[in-house]
């Protein structure tokens, strides 16, 4: 389909777009301090698709056929690259297992759907045939809310939205647009910001995942605190079932029952599948700021940031990195090859010496980003009122410099844990959220969970976390995780460690997850996260709308 965008099939992002250590003096030294990896530049600029070993397409030819007559034989494919494309999302273990040919269950054959109508046809064909129906939107999933159940011996159907990006309409009177859910995040935007419109959701998969996606997955965005998560976003949707369309009309609040928008929001396939949706959209803002702070300690920090909130601020974003994140984003600075990036370097260096002399202990400073949106006037107001409330716990301004440069690579993170594979190196990822009263609590054990995991298995482990996505009542932490894995037996021991990281959270006091969805793989604490008897009600929630266990089966719940 090349009208349709793709990741590459054994990575992440589009073929030629790599992370490069090289022009980061500081980052090679930090790795292995780290974790005790020499770095060696990267050597694999592709993969080969002829070193792929793929399971054949079990679709039987009266099934293609029938897809072929719904969607035109152009847009139903059994090409082995496409399958693959589609069989798993972007985990790291995900990863390891397309580059180590451990496929398990790949889809059988990938359909591309170009109206409702289509989409309709092929969930009517899936329960007439007894077909698995699995939804895609850009495959940026790191939950496993893609892979396919190993056992599954039915044919598997995966429905590519892709054909489906525009935007329909915008209500400018209320703010209101209604688009397609198979668009790409850029391509929205583009439309959007045509006519002077932003959504303002952008995920750090943002370039390669999809409107439906983030509503089927719950997702939420960098500029979360004042756009909203993606549940506050969507205001009406249309979900196509078999039987007929669950129609939700954009209406500003309803008191109907139990939410039937909520319900559809995060549920991953299991209930059918989104094609539209109508989202609250906002002008353009005149002025767009990311100023930079650093703060003495991590504590103090949190306390800035949850007064910022308190004094009910307006802002797009606060963030701030731990001491082993800010050591990590400071060890990613480029090289200075200018005569004004290298005054900037001296001019960081003599800033850090100003703060060993005031006491500070810079191992332990915590840098943090704010995003403020809005008139000159009010970004003005705002800046004021963030730095009074800052430096009162200690900050240093360090302005909109390293803010821009934040804004500028904010997508880029991802790129970095295909370069640290090829280093034999797992670097991947986990969330939560917490009251403001447990943050503190919540970071601490997942610290002290992933180094008993590291010393069970006798490795040199490294963990960092920033806060964002602030509400009134507490956050989201985001925590990244790396160590060498054993080539032998690279699975149990990244079970072990996610599993460490994951069950703390639950013990002391957060979710099992923020944003990324549940899937196969945060389905072992559901019962912990939100009781037996709610896990109970999920499952006849499922059992009576996919009696047949067509529609991504085995997700969220089992």
């Amino acid at each position: 389909m090349a009208h349709v965008k793709h990741q590459k099939w054994w990575g992440w992002g589009e073929e030629g777009v790599f992370f490069n250590y090289e022009n980061k003096p500081a980052f090679a030294p930090f790795v292995e301090e780290a974790i005790g990896v020499s770095l060696r530049p990267r050597q694999r600029d592709t993969v080969e698709f002829a070193t792929a070993q793929v399971p054949e397409s079990r679709a039987p030819e009266d099934v293609l056929a029938h897809l072929r007559e719904i969607s035109g034989a152009e847009n139903v494919s059994v090409e082995d690259e496409l399958r693959v494309v589609h069989w798993a999302g972007k985990s790291v273990l995900e990863l390891l297992q397309t580059l180590r040919n451990d496929f398990t269950r790949v889809p059988d054959v990938v359909v591309y759907p170009g109206s409702e109508d289509e989409v309709t046809r092929i969930l009517e064909t899936a329960v007439a045939e007894d077909l698995v129906v699995i939804p895609f939107g850009g495959g940026s999933s790191i939950s496993r809310s893609l892979q396919a159940g190993q056992d599954e011996s039915r044919c598997i159907v995966s429905v590519d939205m892709g054909r489906l990006d525009r935007v329909l309409e915008i209500d400018e009177t209320s703010g209101l647009a209604t688009i397609q859910a198979g668009v790409l995040g850029p391509d929205m935007e583009e439309q959007l910001n045509a006519r002077g419109w932003t959504l303002g959701h952008f995920p750090d998969s943002f370039a390669h995942s999809t409107l439906g996606g983030w509503a089927a997955t719950r997702s939420s965005g960098m500029q979360s605190d004042k756009y909203g998560d993606i549940a506050d976003i969507v205001r009406g949707l249309r979900l196509v079932r078999p039987t007929a369309t669950v129609v939700l009309r954009p209406l500003p609040s309803t008191s109907t029952g139990p939410s039937l928008r909520e319900m559809v929001i995060g549920s991953e396939g299991r209930l059918g599948i989104i094609t539209e949706l109508t989202v609250q959209v906002h002008r353009l803002p005149q002025e767009h700021e990311v100023i930079a702070y650093m703060f003495p300690t991590w504590q103090q920090a949190l306390t800035a940031v949850r007064q910022y909130t308190e004094a009910e601020i307006p802002l797009t974003f606060a963030r701030v990195s731990d001491a082993h994140e800010t050591a990590f984003s400071l060890a990613t600075q480029k090289a200075s090859t200018s005569v004004k990036g290298r005054l900037a370097a001296r001019g960081q260096e003599a800033l850090w010496a100003v703060m060993r002399r005031r006491g500070w202990d810079t191992d332990a400073m915590c840098l943090s980003y704010v995003c403020f949106e809005g008139t000159v006037k009010d970004v003005a107001e705002r800046k004021k009122a963030v730095a009074k409330i800052a430096k009162a716990q200690g900050a240093v301004v360090l302005g909109s410099g390293p803010g821009a440069l934040y804004d500028q690579k904010k997508f880029d993170t991802p790129h970095l844990r295909d370069f640290l594979l090829e280093q034999n190196t797992v670097g991947d990822v986990s969330e939560t959220a917490a009251p403001w009263s447990q943050l503190t609590t919540v970071h601490k054990a997942a610290y002290d969970a992933a180094q008993r995991a590291y010393a069970r298995l006798d490795k040199t482990g490294w963990i960092m976390s920033h806060m964002s996505h602030s509400y009134h009542s507490g956050a989201c932490l985001y925590f990244t995780f790396a160590y060498v894995f054993d080539e032998e037996n690279p699975y149990e021991e990244y079970h072990m460690i996610k599993s460490a990281i994951q069950q703390s959270f639950i013990d002391s006091g957060g979710t099992l997850s923020h944003h990324h969805g549940v899937g196969v793989e945060h389905q072992p604490w559901m019962e912990q996260d939100i009781s037996p008897e709610g896990v109970r009600l999920m499952h006849g929630l499922f059992e009576v709308a996919d009696p047949g266990g067509n529609f991504n089966p085995g997700k969220i719940v089992p």
